[in-house]
């Protein structure tokens, strides 16, 4: 009780005493809001278009292609204005879904049009998404920083929920072009949030080293750490057999036969159910065993998704996904919990780079995997298998990668 106590003393919204803070957490939002759009958009139109969860799987590779520039991202984001960084590359994507509505108001989209987008702002987000966390510190005291992780992540998911209705009912009222525009508007805001910090964006380590030395730093410090590279290799492996939030557009029709509406429902659910998982984590500041939250939520992930692929009801499903959403985002932000309390500020740019590598990799690899899959065997059992898999991996990292199991960390509070 006393531990239950002392952790609702903590107020979960202090970040937002902080005004740097909030419009950092604003433009990370808005941002969110216009990177769901564009994939909802994307993946909707092309499986209208074609009607090949192939086709739409092959989004993952395309944005494969993105991938070399995480590296350079966090090297950017520890040697450039952080700030600027955020700015400009929102810019590209504010013009590029600008672009993409035009074009389908004109009649003139094709498939290519939109991988030729999703590649080119895949990559301007990574070179901008390593500055968010990295800049974290800079606008909010140490001892916040589990709460403003939280914070942010609960805030994104509730965006999450709110970019699958706008996307359903946009797209189905006003069409591909209109809900083009509309993620364009959102994408507007996150452009000028950044400016609104007053916390410098500047590198310390400017101008000091040559991109391959700060590479080089960052890949000597992950590699020699006592828990960074578990704790990516377990994203890697459980997210690659087991990636499902992109392909609900298969799975709404596959399983359930129906459109954008449970196209929409699933997202919706299932980043509500992100929320709590988020909201949850806020309130674990003083658990020390963070490293053994990771794998239990982790484990209980890998549960549900064999229920997820065995179910035919959507009302089930629609409960599956949020659960699957609340184990994922305690497991999601823990691990960014725990990459910004054992990294240095100078080097935050590239240890956050090198989790997005790792995560969006594997989201990416596993769009694919599962897309293609879902093809050939069928959507539920494509995740019936992955759920298998992912327990299995799980519990050997449970057994033989001691460090991540015993990881213990304590709040200053």
């Amino acid at each position: 009780m006393s531990f239950i106590k002392n952790n609702l003393k903590i107020n979960v919204f202090s970040p937002f005493k902080y005004r740097d803070f909030t419009y950092l957490w604003l433009g990370g939002v808005t941002a969110g809001m216009a990177m769901s759009m564009k994939i909802l958009i994307s993946t909707q139109w092309l499986y209208d278009e074609t009607g090949s969860s192939i086709i739409v799987g092959l989004l993952g590779i395309a944005q494969l292609i993105q991938m070399p520039v995480v590296i350079y991202g966090g090297v950017m984001a520890d040697v450039s204005d952080r700030k600027k960084l955020m700015v400009y590359t929102q810019l590209v994507s504010f013009l590029l879904l600008l672009f993409l509505g035009i074009l389908a108001q004109a009649e003139r989209l094709m498939p290519w049009h939109v991988f030729f987008v999703i590649i080119i702002t895949g990559m301007t987000n990574m070179l901008g998404n390593s500055s968010r966390p990295a800049m974290l510190p800079r606008v909010i005291p140490k001892q916040y920083i589990t709460e403003a992780i939280g914070l942010s992540s609960a805030s994104f998911q509730v965006s999450s929920i709110i970019s699958p209705l706008i996307f359903w009912k946009s797209f189905e009222y006003l069409g591909p072009a209109g809900a083009f525009y509309v993620a364009a508007s959102i994408a507007f805001v996150s452009v000028f949030s950044p400016l609104m910090i007053n916390a410098s964006g500047e590198s310390k380590e400017r101008n000091k080293e040559k991109a391959i030395n700060s590479i080089k730093e960052g890949y000597k410090f992950i590699s020699t750490h006592p828990i960074l590279p578990g704790l990516y290799l377990l994203d890697i492996f459980v997210t690659i057999v087991s990636f499902y939030r992109n392909l609900f557009p298969v799975f709404s029709s596959q399983l359930y036969s129906k459109g954008v509406e449970g196209t929409g429902l699933l997202n919706a659910f299932n980043s509500f159910g992100t929320i709590f998982g988020a909201s949850i984590v806020m309130y674990t500041s003083k658990l020390k065993n963070k490293g053994q939250i990771v794998l239990v939520a982790t484990f209980a992930y890998s549960l549900l998704l064999m229920l997820f692929g065995i179910n035919k009801s959507l009302y089930i499903g629609l409960g599956l996904v949020a659960l699957l959403g609340l184990t994922d985002g305690i497991s999601m932000v823990m691990r960014q919990a725990i990459v910004q309390l054992t990294t240095p500020d100078r080097l935050l740019g590239r240890a956050s780079s090198a989790h997005s590598f790792t995560a969006m990799g594997a989201n990416h690899i596993g769009h694919f995997e599962v897309g293609l899959l879902s093809a050939i065997v069928g959507a539920g059992t494509t995740m019936l298998l992955g759920g298998i898999i992912a327990s299995v991996v799980t519990l050997l990292f449970w057994v033989f990668y001691s460090s991540i199991r015993n990881y213990r960390y304590v709040s200053e509070l």
